[in-house]
């Protein structure tokens, strides 16, 4: 018996209803030295599992599934079939495990209620500037009115207006005291939105607030650490090259050489976003393989100019070494924040792969690394950056292992013309793939389609690579010398002209499309089918079309909530016929506009202030409202006066006030106890209604039940 048998896999020949397992198993075993290839996607749905389910899971239940796959290994070890299973069981065990023992190691306390001017001393650990304010990340806070033992580890605080200390007042290191408003980490906007209290909760952010006085420096910052020292420095090179190169250019320059984009204007940050190029202001794998790049070229162009080093010495290996350090020496000016990070792993192992004289990039490299991230950082797998840039790094290998032997035996026969074709060829080929592979995940985050991002992309790419960013990493061996200028003159140049591509773009007619948020459901069958089509080899990957296909079918077909209600009952909207009318049409703030993303909302309409609307299926008066859609009557009720004529004409009632006495006649009540408890709400409106809710069930470290007044007592 052979691997390649059908008997490999214990199926039986003898039986026709089995064909299409014999056939499956068949390709399995054909494709069996890209089984390795699976193991950090079993890792990660090993912690997709963990994440999604509704309550935290009992410590030991990931250590059982662990071990049980361990001991099936080991005794089944001589049985080729079940080998392969214990190792996936494992990787899927694995990374459930990884993901609770993260969520448990990096817990820290969080503050459980607001507090409004309270005194607050702490360390400054990161100086952000952002438009007209600046944002401070504080360490080892002490906060008055606060017990040691609840004291969050990290704090948040942002300034504005008088509040907000000068340039160089205070800096990384700094031990400072002021006065603040603090609150818990906000739940999220919406039932699947973004979930800001799991991000702190990874980052160890307790707190967060804005500041009613200036920060008094109480210690200066001779001392920190190296990280202290790090964060000075990229706060000095920000303020140096946006004193040197003012205007926008100056802001995405600060962007690209240190990760802060507080100084991009918001028309620029639009603009890029709009026209499919905010992923050149977020430094990633192109920024950090970029600088590793250039390094690596210099280094071993200048050797190759000293004969006697050149013919004697490894100078591509020394190279290598040398665009190691720059990689690293940019991780850090960047922030060694987490896509840096994986950046740097994916662009570390490149260039190991150099030193080992091993092939530079291929599938196995990038499962190493994603398998090395999910390991250290299990939580990045839920953040777009980690998808968009993995699902752009696993596509784009795929097409040019396909695109291998062609690509070889055309540029071997090229001149200096062609050669330029091929470039060109190659850039509009790599954002064709880069931008198919991730538009999914942005539509799944951001909930808009880009239209023109190949055009742009084609024009901008070349253009930071080629131009900008040699100049940018000029500029930084300058900055010792104080010549910096010289440098950052021509790269401003080039960032006037990849503005004015956004700019241009975004300003062509249906640049953008906004578009319903997509289930998570859909986009699970959308990456399993991607990664189907580019992991195996053989014709057989098309089959991951499929579950493309359906991922996208399902995202069409998905109908979004006809009705929301905020987590403070606040703000209430109702969804029809692509505008959502809000209760309070002024309101301002992330849950307003996190609502008309998630929708994909043309446009925003308040309700009437006394009467009904022209096509009379809302009308209001000062106590609330009612409204009529798809067979069912709906309150909205802002006085507690209406409870009793709604609560008894309406089928689904949503009410700022508590509505818990006399108002039992609706088939759905949703009042200020209910968002309390459960989080914001949305509706769907139908043969039957249907309810989600923030927090569905159960506890997460990040995400506890709120204590009831019995439980307190």
């Amino acid at each position: 018996m052979t691997v390649d048998s059908p008997a490999f896999v214990w199926i039986p020949e003898r039986q026709p209803h089995l064909a299409a397992l014999r056939w499956l198993a068949a390709r399995v075993a054909a494709e069996r030295e890209r089984w390795l290839l699976w193991l950090p996607v079993a890792a990660g749905a090993g912690i997709a599992g963990y994440f999604a389910l509704p309550s935290e899971p009992q410590a030991w239940l990931g250590w059982a599934a662990l071990g049980g796959a361990i001991a099936l290994g080991v005794l089944r070890r001589r049985t080729l079939a079940l080998l392969p299973l214990a190792l996936l069981l494992g990787a899927i065990a694995g990374g459930f495990v990884a993901a609770q023992v993260r969520s448990h190691g990096v817990a820290a306390p969080v503050l459980t209620r607001p507090l409004d001017g309270a005194w607050l001393t702490a360390t400054v650990v990161e100086v952000e500037p952002r438009g007209t304010a600046v944002r401070l990340l504080l360490a080892a806070p002490e906060i008055s009115r606060l017990d040691p033992g609840a004291t969050p580890a990290r704090v948040r605080v942002t300034l504005r207006g008088k509040t907000r200390p000068a340039p160089g007042d205070v800096v990384a290191g700094d031990r400072v005291r002021l006065r603040a408003r603090l609150a818990p980490p906000g739940p999220p906007a919406a039932p699947g939105a973004f979930d800001f209290r799991r991000h702190a909760w990874f980052a160890r952010l307790g707190a967060t607030g804005f500041g009613y006085t200036q920060p008094q420096v109480i210690e200066g910052a001779d001392s920190g650490g190296l990280a202290a020292a790090v964060a000075r420095l990229r706060q000095s090179i920000f303020e140096r090259v946006t004193e040197r190169l003012p205007g926008a250019a100056g802001g995405v320059a600060a962007a690209l050489m240190v990760g802060q984009r507080g100084a991009v204007p918001p028309d620029v940050m639009d603009a890029m976003r709009d026209s499919g190029l905010a992923h050149l202001l977020a430094i990633s794998g192109l920024h950090v393989g970029l600088v590793a790049g250039l390094v690596f070229f210099f280094v071993r162009g200048g050797l190759a100019l000293v004969p006697a080093v050149a013919l004697r010495r490894p100078i591509k290996k020394w190279a290598a070494l040398c665009a190691i350090a720059g990689a690293f020496a940019y991780l850090l000016l960047a922030g060694a924040t987490v896509p840096t990070q994986r950046a740097f792993v994916m662009t570390g192992l490149v260039l190991l792969a150099v030193l080992l004289d091993r092939t530079a990039l291929t599938m196995r490299l990038v499962a190493w690394a994603a398998l090395a991230l999910f390991l250290l950082r299990p939580e990045s797998l839920l953040g777009a950056s980690f998808q968009m840039s993995f699902a752009a790094v696993v596509a784009l290998v795929a097409a040019y292992e396909a695109l291998n032997e062609p690509l070889r035996r055309w540029h071997g026969k090229t001149g200096p013309g062609r050669r330029l074709a091929l470039y060109v060829a190659a850039v509009a080929f790599t954002s064709l793939i880069a931008g198919l592979a991730t538009g999914p995940f942005a539509l799944y985050h951001f909930n808009r389609v880009v239209s023109y991002g190949l055009i742009a992309n084609m024009a901008a790419v070349p253009l930071t690579a080629l131009w900008v960013m040699p100049w940018g990493l000029l500029a930084f061996v300058l900055m010792p010398l104080g010549l910096e200028g010289l440098a950052l003159a021509p790269m401003g140049w080039g960032l006037d002209g990849v503005i004015w591509v956004a700019r241009t773009v975004a300003g062509w007619p249906h640049a953008v499309h906004l578009v319903p948020a997509m289930p998570p459901a859909a986009l699970a069958a959308v990456a399993l089918g991607g990664l189907w089509l580019c992991l195996w080899r053989r014709p057989w990957r098309l089959l991951g079309l499929v579950g493309i296909a359906g991922g996208l079918v399902a995202t069409a077909l998905a109908r979004p909530p006809d009705l929301l209600i905020s987590a403070d009952a606040r703000l209430m909207g109702i969804h029809a016929d692509g505008v959502l009318t809000f209760n309070d049409v002024r309101a301002k703030g992330l849950v307003r506009e996190t609502w008309l993303r998630r929708l994909g909302a043309d446009s925003v309409g308040g309700l009437p202030r006394d009467g009904p609307t022209p096509d009379g299926r809302l009308a209001c008066d000062a106590l609330g409202c009612l409204y009529r859609a798809k067979g069912h009557t709906v309150a909205l009720v802002r006085d507690p006066r209406a409870l009793d004529e709604d609560c008894a004409v309406a089928d689904v009632v949503l009410s700022a006030v508590p509505a818990r006495r006399g108002c039992g006649g609706p088939a759905v009540r949703i009042d200020r106890f209910d968002v309390w408890r459960h989080g914001a709400h949305a509706v769907w409106l139908g043969e039957t209604v249907r309810v989600a809710r923030v927090r569905d069930a159960g506890d997460r470290p990040w995400a506890p039940a709120p204590k009831t007044r019995r439980a307190a007592q």
